[in-house]
């Protein structure tokens, strides 16, 4: 049966869209339509933001510590239903049910970190003058539009609504087209935490949806998650009326493996780093810069590995390989698979569809050796399980390599000198880069440079892109 959704969550109820245009969900493991979902337009998105606007002062009024409360009670809610989000993900987006429970776990832990920033928030300082004194005060940017992806988008959301709410600001939710169903099971847990009617609202649909937000005058920052391309027309379009906006987009990270690698240490990155999530996760090292002294031995290592992860049904517990989120990605990964092929680049492993999978938008893992790091396999972010291995004869030659790139989000070195990897690491042109490591810490800052993106999420930086600065000179 057909789970249909006509509704918004906006002023703390369910409305019915005034748009009466609806969307299809689909599980990618089995190709099949089971649910629809509201396509929002302009006066949907416009309800939104005006239950969201007319409750702004009142949040921000709120004394964070009060704030932090109510964080915490939604962390509880959450993690009482961790269980029932992780199948709904699931299902949406084809992330195996190990993984998703793995990312829904960090939720709560979101939330509560931002509790205790909320709890640390200073306000107002006093600051004295030439000419007297001035107050120095912290005050919410206002209403809040959180443009959410597929690939997580409960962990997502929680980095923008958390330090969003932290700070005193309302929000408008759009969650991606492909997983809207978890944000109506959020919204449960928004009431179920006892956050005010109209603080947060969630308005699901596609493109347009997302861009009506953007373009609301009384929208005053957006925060977005996703491509590049999208990024781009987000952060033009926010220019026009100075809004504030962060955007954490795409990458093509590169894993640097020392000329001293440990390989059987390195092994259990092969997933975790390099293609997590079935390689749609975007910080993923999936250029590994291999020492050429060493290379047929990373590539072997490499192909072995990759052809041992569990690759089938995401509802499995054993499986870490799961279908990709659509058939328009299926067929955007096997069109670069097929391009590294004819760019001459050798075809170790994969390159097809797997065996007995004959519904589902599954593709095998692909692993490309002799790649150069002018081809656009290289290059481009292809968003699925396919590694390239690129060969370096120096250190500073892997470190050129790893920075002739147009994005910078991610990236790790590894090797068993800790120091010696760590200063590689700080000559690496990007916003995060692991050091044998692939997981990074809630406490510090996330996001990139060039092509991946504008400001920090995480860590105590976060709040700063939700709050403005007013100065208050005063007299003598």
């Amino acid at each position: 049966m057909l789970n249909e959704h006509d509704a918004h969550f906006i002023g703390g109820r369910w409305q019915k869209a005034r748009s009466a245009h609806r969307l299809p969900v689909v599980d990618p493991a089995t190709e099949e339509i089971f649910a629809s979902i509201a396509d929002g337009d302009a006066a949907d998105v416009h309800a939104a933001v005006s239950a969201a606007t007319d409750v702004a002062g009142e949040w921000a009024n709120t004394a964070p510590s009060v704030r932090a409360e109510s964080l915490r009670r939604l962390a509880d809610a959450f993690e009482a239903r961790i269980d029932e989000i992780s199948a709904t993900v699931t299902r949406q987006n084809g992330t195996p049910i190990s993984i998703a429970k793995a990312m829904q776990s960090q939720v709560p832990k979101n939330y509560r970190y931002f509790a205790s920033l909320a709890d640390s928030l200073v306000t107002e300082r006093q600051m004295r003058t030439a000419s007297g004194d001035a107050l120095v005060r912290r005050e919410p940017v206002g209403v809040v539009g959180a443009i959410i992806p597929w690939n997580g988008p409960q962990p997502l959301l929680a980095w923008k609504l958390g330090p969003a709410l932290a700070a005193g600001c309302t929000a408008v939710v759009k969650p991606a087209q492909e997983t809207s169903l978890d944000a109506y099971l959020f919204a449960e847990l928004l009431a179920h935490a006892g956050i005010p009617d109209g603080v947060v609202n969630i308005v699901t649909g596609g493109r347009e949806t997302g861009a009506a937000l953007v373009d609301h005058p009384l929208v005053r920052k957006i925060a977005f998650t996703g491509s590049t391309a999208a990024g781009q027309a987000i952060a033009a379009a926010c220019a026009r009326d100075f809004k504030r906006v962060t955007l954490e987009l795409g990458g093509k990270s590169a894993g640097i493996l020392l000329d001293d690698v440990d390989l059987d240490a390195f092994r259990p990155f092969v997933y975790s780093a390099c293609a997590p999530n079935t390689g749609q996760t975007c910080r993923a090292l999936t250029r590994v810069l291999a020492p050429r002294s060493r290379y047929g031995e990373v590539v072997d290592m490499l192909g072995e590995t990759l052809a041992a992860i569990p690759l089938g049904d995401p509802t499995d517990p054993a499986t870490l390989f799961g279908p990709l989120v659509s058939q328009r990605q299926r067929e955007r990964v096997e069109s670069y698979i097929e391009l590294g092929r004819k760019e001459g680049a050798g075809l170790v492993l994969g390159g097809g569809r797997p065996a007995g999978l004959d519904r589902g938008y599954y593709v095998e893992p692909t692993l490309f050796r002799d790649v150069d790091n002018s081809m656009r396999i290289a290059r481009e972010e292809i968003f699925g399980p396919v590694v390239v291995v690129i060969p370096y004869a120096t250190e500073d030659e892997a470190i050129a390599i790893a920075n002739d790139s147009e994005f910078g989000l991610g990236g790790g070195v590894f090797s068993p000198d800790r120091e010696r990897a760590t200063a590689v690491a700080r000559r690496i042109v990007t916003g995060t880069v692991g050091v044998n490591t692939a997981s990074f810490p809630m406490e510090a800052p996330f996001g990139g440079v060039k092509k991946s993106g504008i400001g920090r999420e995480l860590g105590p930086t976060a709040l700063d892109a939700y709050l403005e600065t007013k100065t208050i000179f005063r007299g003598v």
